[in-house]
């Protein structure tokens, strides 16, 4: 593999280490400057090189030398410039004059670590092979033994709820003059539940991506709930929203997020007097599917001075999350404390719910907040969820996939006659290879009852340029070629919210279609086939007996 052209011998051996190579074409190249300009690690630079050649012309020739300087575009060898592979310098050229090509005898980790500063970087984990969610396939086609539906014709109704749902003998009802009134003698408290659609856009907070991305996300979900009548919710993440946000009347197609840092919250709690609506729920993150177990992070060059507003915190450092809320160290004392706190400031009118990690553990909360009336769903973040900084060895070695998780808590709610009150949300690869539709219907089946996507949004409405082969997943500094997850305006103003907007919506529309096409086989429009495994097959036996499904070969 020849490194780009305008280098040393020496500078070629050690180009062989990084993960991409840079093609460079010498005759293409106009010299015109562009991609230089737009690398966001500056991998590339413009330069000067001596080139000599040696002629023999004439009826007696003799050898002779010319020397001529020339300039070219050459690849840094530096390990902490090195090509991301996020082909933005192939975007601009004008001529095809370069291109990036990925290098798969790398030794970029063996490099990377140099000084004793292990691996930090943004995006999803690096294995590009099928997830679980890829192998299954929807087995269940009714047409003559149930009556199948037109997925093109038929109405269909596909909604989830938020909140717990309690049992009609359960409820604190009685009948008074052919009217359902609250029983005040035996009232309990009930959990308040919102309809919602089952894919949802998860936390991805203002911070972590720019201005100019959460605008467009937060108007592609007001035009979804208002004008295409599809009730779709977006995670705020942590560190708040702006003010004027919170006292709108758009708020209530949000879930705020607190977490361990409890960054903007101060605002937030201040503005709930003046709130025009309620939010939609409140999540209490604990942990995340990318980096189980340990705390979040937004670096100093991504604290502006908008982020610092909205998060109450100083400009230009660094905000860690701890690992954990520091005033609570079990799930008794989070729903104590947290749950009902929460709930207790909106006068129980708003769901709670807390997200962790896809972990071994995940049963030991779930058992614990089942017996609880204040919590109102679990969300469950596996191990392929995306992040904006993290250890490299965090996001590649550490959790648990979201398929076997979510089938074991749904299982373990069957077993104790909860599986149709308390509600599972799934999230963490979805939509990892493109597969949206199929992979929300194989874990809505699996028995989630919601599921919540974050980097397929990124990609799909904003043009994201990472994937699996840890080509760009630069998010964590900031400097993001397409302006997604930037506090750059030199950057983010290369993204136009309207656009991710209309992309946002064609998303979703898109995205109602498929799994339409997916449930009409299985005879269902008015209800989701929340756990129904008997439509679902697998063509790994291993795969099909841990989650309890059929096998097909």
């Amino acid at each position: 593999m020849e490194p780009a052209s305008g280098l040393d011998h020496d500078h070629q051996l050690t180009l062989r280490d990084l993960p991409y190579i840079i093609r460079w074409h010498d005759d293409r190249c106009k010299r015109c400057g562009r991609c230089t300009a737009v690398c966001p690690v500056c991998a590339i630079e413009a330069n000067v090189t001596l080139h000599r050649t040696i002629l023999s012309e004439g009826l007696f020739p003799e050898p002779k030398v010319s020397r001529k300087t020339v300039t070219v575009v050459s690849q840094s060898a530096d390990i902490e410039r090195a090509c991301t592979g996020c082909g933005t310098c192939a975007l601009v050229c004008p001529n095809d004059a370069i291109e990036t090509e990925y290098n798969p005898r790398h030794k970029f980790l063996f490099h990377k670590n140099a000084g004793g500063h292990p691996y930090r970087r943004g995006g999803r984990r690096n294995d590009p092979e099928l997830t679980t969610l890829d192998r299954l396939k929807f087995t269940r086609i009714s047409m003559l033994t149930d009556p199948a539906l037109d997925a093109g014709r038929h109405e269909f109704r596909i909604r989830t709820y938020l909140g717990r749902i309690l049992a009609p003998e359960d409820m604190p009802l009685e009948t008074v003059n052919g009217r359902l009134e609250v029983d005040k003698t035996s009232a309990r408290f009930i959990t308040p539940v919102r309809e919602i659609y089952p894919v949802m856009i998860g936390s991805m907070s203002i911070g972590a991506l720019s201005p100019t991305m959460w605008e467009g996300l937060a108007m592609g979900v007001t035009y979804l709930n208002e004008v295409e009548k599809m009730p779709v919710v977006m995670a705020s993440g942590e560190g708040g929203i702006p003010e004027r946000l919170l006292k709108s009347r758009f708020v209530k197609y949000f879930i705020l997020q607190i977490a361990s840092g409890y960054f903007g919250w101060d605002e937030i709690l201040r503005t709930i007097p003046y709130m025009a609506e309620d939010p939609c729920a409140i999540e209490i993150k604990y942990g995340q599917g990318a980096k189980p177990g340990d705390g979040g992070l937004l670096m100093a060059n991504k604290v502006s001075k908008l982020i610092a507003e909205i998060r109450g915190v100083p400009q230009g450092v660094d905000l860690p999350s701890p690992p954990t809320h520091q005033t609570q160290y079990s799930i008794e004392e989070s729903v104590a404390k947290m749950i009902q706190s929460m709930s207790m400031a909106w006068g129980f009118r708003v769901p709670v719910y807390p997200k962790i990690s896809g972990t071994r553990t995940v049963k030991a909360v779930l058992n614990n907040i089942v017996r609880n009336p204040y919590t109102a769903a679990l969300s469950i973040d596996g191990e392929d969820g995306g992040t904006g900084a993290a250890y490299n060895v965090s996001m590649d070695k550490m959790g648990h996939p979201i398929a076997s998780n979510i089938r074991d808590c749904y299982l373990d709610l069957v077993k104790q006659g909860k599986h149709n009150e308390l509600p599972l949300i799934a999230s963490g690869g979805v939509g990892k290879k493109g597969n949206l539709a199929a992979n929300a219907a194989a874990l809505i089946l699996l028995g989630a009852s919601a599921v919540a996507v974050g980097k397929y949004i990124m990609q799909a409405a904003a043009g994201c340029l990472g994937d699996e082969y840890n080509r760009c997943n630069i998010c964590n500094i900031g400097r993001c070629p397409r302006g997604i997850t930037t506090q750059d305006p030199k950057l983010y103003r290369r993204l136009d919210p309207d656009k991710v907007a209309q992309r946002v919506v064609e998303v979703f529309r898109s995205l109602d279609m498929e799994l339409k096409k997916i449930f009409a086989p299985m005879g269902r429009s008015t209800e989701l086939p929340i756990g129904m495994s008997d439509g679902l097959c697998a063509d790994d036996i291993a795969v099909a007996e841990r989650l309890h499904i059929g096998y097909v070969c």
